[in-house]
């Protein structure tokens, strides 16, 4: 598990996730679920979760709100893979091109992933330890990504102001400019 100072280095306070599960039979997860995120030691917070409308008559509020998340979590259960809305909340969140999390809801039972899913998509189990890991490892390797693409505009740009375009090549980089070919 990270450290408070690694955590703070990814750049934000708290994660924000969207969480996607059945609300006629999960609700007791979810409740557990925003119960630990209210905590102040919790690394996320709940900024929007499953509104349980059809999908047609709120997709475009779905949509802001997965956008508006850093990642998504699925509590999958017993009938997962028969929750429409579930369905829907995944597929958008591959859209928008949101990582998200599946968790094993409940230990002592079957559960499924909405249809949706990828086929290698894992379901994890809910330990608080390893939701954590998976939130921040899939916020790391973004910042990554985005610390390399950073990086190599400045290269780039540095590699521009050093040698302009119209400047023969033979004579970047020479002081003086004796105009002679070669070193």
């Amino acid at each position: 598990m990270m450290s408070n100072p690694e955590f703070a280095a990814i750049g934000s306070d708290r994660i924000r996730v969207f969480v996607s599960y059945d609300r006629d039979s999960d609700g007791d997860l979810f409740d557990l679920l925003a119960e630990k995120a209210s905590k102040q030691s919790c690394r996320f917070e709940i900024t929007a979760r499953s509104s349980g409308r059809p999908a047609a008559e709120t997709e475009g509020a779905l949509r802001r709100s997965i956008r508006e998340a850093d990642q998504v979590i699925v509590i999958c259960g017993e009938h997962a893979e028969s929750s429409t809305t579930m369905a829907t909340e995944l597929r958008v969140a591959q859209e928008e091109e949101r990582p998200y999390v599946l968790l094993w809801g409940r230990r002592e039972r079957m559960c499924t992933k909405p249809l949706t899913a990828r086929p290698a998509d894992a379901i994890y189990s809910w330990t608080w330890e390893i939701l954590e890991c998976q939130l921040l490892t899939v916020l790391r390797s973004a910042w990554s990504h985005e610390q390399l693409a950073e990086l190599s505009r400045e290269r780039i740009a540095r590699a521009a102001k050093l040698a302009p375009a119209n400047t023969p090549r033979s004579t970047r980089g020479h002081s003086g400019g004796t105009g002679r070919l070669g070193p």
